[in-house]
């Protein structure tokens, strides 16, 4: 099967034939990958932002819409021909072992889920089942993107309808976080970044107002919309400057919340005296959700029509150009990027 191998870091990717294993193990479940996202963990991975790479080569993504094709011993959550999320978060059912992967005679590594491979041997409680009719370049974007935005407003934000938000970085990510925000009444909700074409998207999903801090001083731009500062600030960038700003514009007793990953060993200079009263700061893993709770109710809303994923897949390469559509990641230049496998 032709997986996306990370050899060296900061490098391209090697696509390729690799071998499967030729058993599956306890708990383990082989799943035929039809569409993959691109989220920017995997561009964090391939520059090693958390420093040096110990487990080269190895494979990558962690949110997709797959079929399951064949299950190990052990698993009851999911059977042949069922439709899946691929996802990083834990959920129920059993944690496998990790896969190994061969390719010209050496061991590929693999995590407990990837994606950038045709075929994967996944982690049971890395899997959630949904309907046969729901589509599948739909289902990747709950593998990471949808459910971080809902887990990020509910679980770390703990957003409630008429509290105010910014949100930094209006990416995938950032994007989910403006669309769960809206659906229960945020208000306002300010979306920054340095592209208009995103700003724009934003507004579609639910910001109310949108400054672009190429052209516009961002702090002087939210402090006129909010005087006494936001609720909540979420930053999708892991940029230092921007995690403090995010930390200085929520009001006395506001949240901040970073969900972007910073390079390894990076510090942020911030005021901690507020964080002695009722000012909190906080890292987000994920939204801290439960992908098996999450998922299924977040499908059931967008049958209702009251969630709309429409425009969030704003690019779809095919898998063997899965190296032009990591550097539009790099660059910016996408919402969600899809790969159809």
């Amino acid at each position: 099967m032709k997986a996306a191998i990370l050899v060296e870091s900061n490098k391209p990717l090697v696509l390729d034939d690799i071998e499967l294993p030729s058993n599956l193990e306890y708990g383990q479940v082989l799943v035929k990958v039809v569409y993959t996202g691109i989220c920017g963990a995997q561009i964090n991975e391939i520059e090693a932002r958390k420093g040096p790479d110990k487990f080269l080569p190895h494979l990558l993504g962690h949110e997709a819409g797959g079929i399951v094709e064949k299950c190990g011993t052990g698993v009851s959550k999911v059977k042949p021909g069922d439709h899946v999320v691929m996802h990083w978060r834990q959920g129920r059912g059993i944690q496998a072992p990790t896969p190994k992967y061969r390719w010209k005679g050496k061991i590929v590594n693999a995590g407990w889920v990837t994606t950038f491979n045709e075929y994967a041997i996944v982690s049971e409680n890395r899997l959630t089942p949904i309907p046969e009719d729901f589509d599948l370049k739909t289902a990747a974007l709950y593998g990471c993107a949808i459910t971080t935005g809902y887990g990020v407003v509910f679980n770390d934000a703990h957003l409630k309808s008429g509290e105010s938000l910014v949100v930094v970085g209006a990416g995938g990510a950032g994007m989910s976080v403006i669309l769960m925000a809206s659906l229960i009444g945020a208000n306002p909700i300010i979306a920054v970044d340095i592209r208009d074409d995103k700003l724009i998207k934003a507004k579609e999903f639910g910001a109310t107002h949108v400054i672009n801090s190429k052209k516009e001083n961002a702090r002087e731009g939210i402090m006129q919309i909010l005087p006494q500062g936001s609720d909540a600030a979420v930053d999708c960038t892991g940029i230092k400057a921007i995690r403090e700003l995010c930390y200085e514009i929520t009001n006395h007793c506001g949240r901040t919340i970073l969900v972007g990953v910073p390079m390894s060993g990076e510090r942020i200079e911030i005021d901690s005296f507020p964080l002695h009263f009722n000012k909190v700061i906080t890292g987000s893993y994920g939204g801290d959700i439960d992908p098996d709770y999450v998922i299924p109710r977040l499908i059931a809303l967008q049958h209702t029509g009251r969630l709309s994923l429409k425009g969030l897949i704003s690019h779809e390469f095919k898998f063997n150009q899965i190296n032009e559509a990591l550097d539009m990641v790099r660059r910016g230049e996408v919402l969600r990027c899809l790969l159809k496998m």
